[in-house]
Parts: C-alpha cells; structure tokens; sequence
C-alpha cells in the first residue's frame, strides 16, 4: 500500500503529529506546527483521499487509522491531534493501537455520527460539475463556486485542492469517494468498535464556542471511550478553531502536549 504523504518541522522533542479534517491536507496546520516546532518534532498528515496522499475504493475509519497508526512507533508514543474528520481518525486509533499514542487531543468533533451532511454533499456537487477543461485560471473556479458555496471563506479553503499539473487542472480530493460515502464520514463506527477498551490515556477535548459539534449532550459517549478527558471550549471560534484562534489553541494545545505522558 502507497504511504501516506507527511510533512515534518522540527528535530527535537516530543513528538506531535496532526491529522486534518474533511477536504483539507496535513498543510493547514503549517502555521500551528511551526509555532510547536521550536521544542516538538511536528508530523503532519495527508489522509487517504486528500491531499498527495492515496485514494482507495472507499472510505473507512478503521483502514485510516490503521494506515496512519504505521507512521508510529511504541517505542515512540505521540501526542495525536484530530479536527473533525481527523479527529475521528485520532480517536479510532487510540483506541484501536492505545500504544501508539501518548495523549490525544480532539478538535471540535465527538464520537458520534452527525446527521447535517447536505452542506458537504452540496459542496462535493459543486466541485464535481465543475468543467476542469473549461478553466483557465483560479479565479474561473472560484466565480464558479460562488453560488453553491458562498462564504468567501470556505470557497478559499476548497479551492486550495485544485491543482494545475501541466496545462490540466485536477482536484487533489478524491470527490467520488467521499460523495458516495459522505454517510460514513459523517458518522462514528460505534458498532465495528466493539469490543474494545476505552483508551485510557489523557485526553483534550477543544471546542469551537461557536460550534455544536461538541455538547453536553455527547459527553456520554466522550466519557464512555475516553474516561479520562477534560474539555476547553474556546471564545470567538466556530468549527475552525485552530485557524480561527491559532495563538489561543498553540497555547492550550502547548499546556496539553508538555504535561508528560500520564497526566490527565
């Protein structure tokens, strides 16, 4: 199987890798790893259907974790940071390698499935009808964009997956996939779990205060694989937090990373 693409920043202390969320790559997170590399060794993570990393036939958690779970070491636990997707990704594999990671750390996302897919199938529809061959620069795919996806902000954010190699744009994003298994991504392989021990290492949980990925009402099931956990909510932030409020998270994140391998 093709290895997935990373990206390192630093060359001493302990080691943090990040996984991103849907339609991103491992380089949304440059300008946090940058700011941890100073004392951290930085890992950051292209997953399967996104990015330069490969695609397979479907999406599946379990396979994704596995496949980032081979980047680790026992020898070598880490501190695993996951938004949203990834951050399913990061809780799949605590659970399933526990010794592969020293403390985890969730990015407004919870173990549980979410039923609010129609705004991503939207932007996956967008994308697809999209006439590659059409364009003839960026700012064509972003005018055509601006009426399935509005918000200057995310119509950024999923352009940064187009691609022009040679005289031929492409998505970097495998769109069939993901739109045929948006059910899956949406959801939390509770069942296929199974079975498995809570994880018991230390776990952060960081929320977006504008967001509702994490409520009180999912602290059961948060409690439930994860025992040991605390939660920071953070102001003046939604679903983004990390790129909305990057100083705030670094230091939150930070605190977490340097408390050692068993602290809580």
């Amino acid at each position: 199987m093709t290895a997935l693409h990373t990206t390192s920043y630093g060359d001493h202390g302990s080691r943090i890798v990040f996984l991103h969320g849907l339609f991103g790559q491992g380089k949304n997170w440059t300008q946090i790893a940058k700011a941890l590399a100073t004392d951290h060794r930085v890992l950051l993570v292209d997953l399967p259907h996104h990015g330069r990393s490969p695609w397979h036939r479907h999406f599946d958690f379990l396979a994704i974790a596995d496949q980032v779970a081979e980047l680790l070491s026992p020898e070598d636990p880490v501190v695993l940071v996951g938004h949203s997707m990834g951050g399913k990704v990061a809780m799949v594999l605590a659970l399933r390698h526990p010794e592969l990671v020293a403390r985890l750390c969730v990015v407004d996302v919870s173990p549980v499935g979410y039923g609010k897919v129609s705004e991503f199938a939207r932007y996956i529809e967008a994308m697809q009808a999209l006439d590659l061959d059409a364009l003839s620069q960026r700012t064509d795919a972003e005018e055509a964009l601006e009426e399935a996806v509005p918000s200057p902000t995310v119509r950024s954010f999923l352009l940064q997956n187009l691609r022009r190699d040679g005289g031929s744009w492409r998505w970097q994003m495998n769109l069939d996939v993901l739109g045929a298994d948006l059910a899956e991504v949406s959801g939390w392989p509770e069942e296929r779990l199974a079975g498995l021990a809570a994880y018991d290492g230390p776990v952060l949980w960081i929320a977006g205060a504008r967001s509702d990925y994490v409520r009180d009402d999912y602290a059961p099931a948060m409690d439930g694989w994860f025992p040991h956990n605390r939660r920071v909510t953070i102001k003046n932030a939604g679903h983004w937090v990390h790129s909305e409020q990057p100083e705030v998270f670094v230091e939150v994140l930070r605190r977490f990373a340097d408390q050692g391998p068993s602290a809580p």
